[in-house]
C-alpha cells in the first residue's frame, strides 16, 4: 500500500508530449492542464505545437490568469532541468521564424528526433503539414476554425451544467466530431499519410498533434502516436524509463481521483 505522502509525489517519466492546447482561447482546459503538470515530471517535455492559438488572439484579446500559469509552470520545468523542445503548429505558426534558437532554456524547433531507451527513433512533428485544407485552403481552415470555436462555446455551457450536477468533464464537441462520417475519414486519411512520412524518412514512429485526436497505433509497420489536446480530450503521451509509451487521459484520471476509488482500480499516470 502506498503511504499519501507517495500518492502526492509528482509520477516521473522519461518524455511527454503535449500538444494542441490553445492557450489564448476559451476553450482551453488550463485547470486540467495545470493540474497534469504538477502532478507529472519528466527529462524530455515536448510541445507538439498549437501551444498558443494566435489565431483567436489576432481576433480579440482573451489571457486570464490560468492561461500565464501554464507558460509560468513549463518555464519553470525548463529552469530546473527539463529538456523542453517546442514545435510550433499552425495556430503559433509566427513562432516557426525562431527555429533553432533558445528562449528561457525553451529550444524551438521544426521538428524533433526523440530516441526512446530501446533505440526506437521517433520523428515528432504537429502534422499540419499533412492537413490539405490548411496548406492549401487556409481561407476555409479559418472559416472552420470558426464552426470549431462555436462547438466549442457550446461544449463549455454543456460542461457547466454538468459541473452544477456534479458530473467530470466529458467533450460534447469531441463526441460529435467522431460521429460525423466526413470526420472519421479525414483522420483515418491524416493518420496514414503522418505514418507514410515517418516510414519514408526511416524512422520508427511518429508524435503529431493537429487533429485532437489522442491514438496509439501501428500503421504498416509504423508506430503513429498522436498526443491528441487540451481542448476537447485532455490528453497526453507519455514515455516510462523502459520506453513503453501510453496516451494518458487526464480529465478521466481527475474524476477517478474524486471518486477515491481503490488504488488497484484507478489508472494513474504513473503505476
Amino acid at each position: 500500500m502506498m503511504t499519501l505522502h507517495e500518492r502526492n509525489q509528482p509520477a516521473r517519466h522519461r518524455a511527454i508530449f503535449l500538444s494542441d492546447i490553445h492557450l489564448g482561447t476559451r476553450g482551453c482546459q488550463a485547470e486540467l492542464l495545470l493540474d497534469f503538470l504538477r502532478r507529472n515530471e519528466s527529462e524530455h517535455l515536448y510541445l507538439v505545437g498549437d501551444i498558443v492559438d494566435g489565431w483567436r488572439l489576432k481576433r480579440w484579446w482573451y489571457w486570464p490568469q490560468s492561461h500565464n500559469d501554464v507558460v509560468q509552470k513549463i518555464m519553470r520545468k525548463a529552469r530546473k532541468g527539463t529538456n523542453v523542445v517546442y514545435i510550433p503548429g499552425n495556430h503559433d505558426e509566427a513562432a516557426r521564424q525562431y527555429c533553432q534558437l533558445t528562449f528561457g532554456d525553451v529550444r524551438v524547433e521544426d521538428e524533433a528526433i526523440h530516441e526512446t531507451p530501446d533505440g526506437r527513433k521517433l520523428l515528432v512533428i504537429h502534422g499540419d503539414q499533412f492537413d490539405g485544407i490548411v496548406r492549401y485552403a487556409r481561407w476555409l481552415a479559418i472559416l472552420g476554425d470558426w464552426a470549431y470555436a462555436a462547438a466549442l462555446r457550446l461544449n463549455t455551457l454543456f460542461n457547466w451544467g454538468r459541473r452544477k450536477l456534479g458530473l467530470p468533464y466529458w467533450s460534447l464537441s469531441a463526441f460529435l466530431k467522431h460521429r460525423v462520417k466526413n470526420a472519421v475519414q479525414f483522420i483515418n486519411d491524416y493518420e496514414k499519410a503522418v505514418a507514410s512520412e515517418a516510414r519514408r524518412r526511416g524512422v520508427d514512429g511518429v508524435v503529431c498533434g493537429h487533429i485532437h485526436h489522442a491514438e496509439m497505433r501501428m500503421i504498416d509497420g509504423v508506430l503513429y502516436c498522436n498526443d491528441g489536446d487540451w481542448v476537447e480530450s485532455c490528453t497526453a503521451l507519455v514515455e516510462d524509463f523502459d520506453g513503453r509509451l501510453r496516451i494518458v487521459h487526464w480529465a478521466d484520471e481527475m474524476a477517478r481521483r474524486a471518486s477515491r476509488l481503490p488504488l488497484s482500480h484507478v489508472q494513474l499516470a504513473a503505476e
